[in-house]
């Protein structure tokens, strides 16, 4: 029961972050039909943004709300540099202005603080555990968790309940009719980054809680998960990112319990063929979007 219990939390634990990561990435792709390729530096960012403060007297609460603004900043910049200019000249400009910023900002990572890992200050809870039925689990998961429900809900009451959320649908669904309606574009745009901004910020404070540590190539790792939860889930649907992340943990937390010792290295290998048989079944994914929708 108790190892029930532990992979259940395990598995909502690493879900919570892939489903939110996938859901900062798949928002942008919805409404421009775009992949952010910089969308893991916005971590890197929020990581040395703690780290940067770290020898300041500020409580750590500041620090954290400090490096998800930082965070939200550095996605609206992503969009008014490397996308607004070119969004509507050609797909491979964007991707190659996309792939730039993001080597930008890890280059200046390199330069002004260092190459090499820098620990950024956590507070006891992150490091504490708790029991639950005799399976003793680490404090952060059930925090991580309970973040991303309230997230999530507020999400989705943000898109059915507000203005906002309605034109964002819109925008996602049908974006130039979309504008043709008088929807702002470039602010819904912006909000858009800036959402996966905020995303990107909540995730970097819970993904440094478990490595304790922050480097310029921090984002890969994130930024790789949040493709391939959103590929399994359905790049176009918002419900299919958050299903792609949970589903993506499932396998992650599984084959970490049920391989071999030996075989723990080779995990990413079991993990990428389950992905290639999930989308020879499902080559949309397991949600489908709108069908319709232009770039610009």
């Amino acid at each position: 029961m108790s190892q029930l219990l532990q992979f259940t939390i395990d598995t909502l634990s690493l879900g919570s972050l892939y489903a939110l990561m996938a859901l900062g990435l798949v928002i942008v792709y919805g409404i421009l039909r775009l992949v952010n390729f910089a969308y893991g530096e916005l971590i890197m960012v929020a990581g040395y943004t703690l780290y940067l403060l770290s020898a300041s007297p500020v409580p750590w609460l500041f620090m954290a709300f400090t490096a998800v603004l930082m965070s939200i900043f550095a996605g609206i910049a992503t969009e008014r540099v490397a996308f607004r200019p070119v969004r509507e000249k050609s797909v491979t400009a964007v991707l190659i202005t996309s792939f730039a910023f993001s080597t930008l900002l890890q280059n200046a990572a390199l330069l002004f603080i260092s190459p090499r890992a820098r620990v950024v200050p956590l507070p006891d809870v992150f490091s504490q555990t708790v029991e639950i039925a005799g399976a003793v689990v680490p404090l952060r998961n059930i925090l991580t968790i309970l973040c991303a429900v309230l997230l999530l809900a507020g999400f989705a009451l943000l898109l059915k309940k507000t203005v906002l959320g309605i034109a964002l649908r819109a925008a996602a669904s049908q974006f130039r009719m979309a504008r043709m309606l008088g929807v702002p574009a470039n602010l819904v745009i912006s909000v858009a980054f800036a959402i996966s901004g905020f995303f990107a910020g909540i995730v970097a404070i819970f993904w440094l809680g478990r490595i304790g540590s922050v480097l310029p190539g921090i984002g890969l790792g994130p930024l790789l998960v949040a493709f391939i939860a959103t590929v399994i889930g359905g790049m176009r649907s918002l419900l299919g990112a958050v299903v792609g992340g949970y589903l993506l943990a499932f396998i992650d937390v599984s084959l970490a319990h049920l391989l071999p010792s030996n075989l723990l290295q080779f995990r990413d290998a079991f993990t990428f063929t389950l992905v290639i048989f999930i989308l020879l079944w499902r080559p949309d994914g397991l949600v489908r979007g709108p069908a319709t929708g232009q770039r610009t």
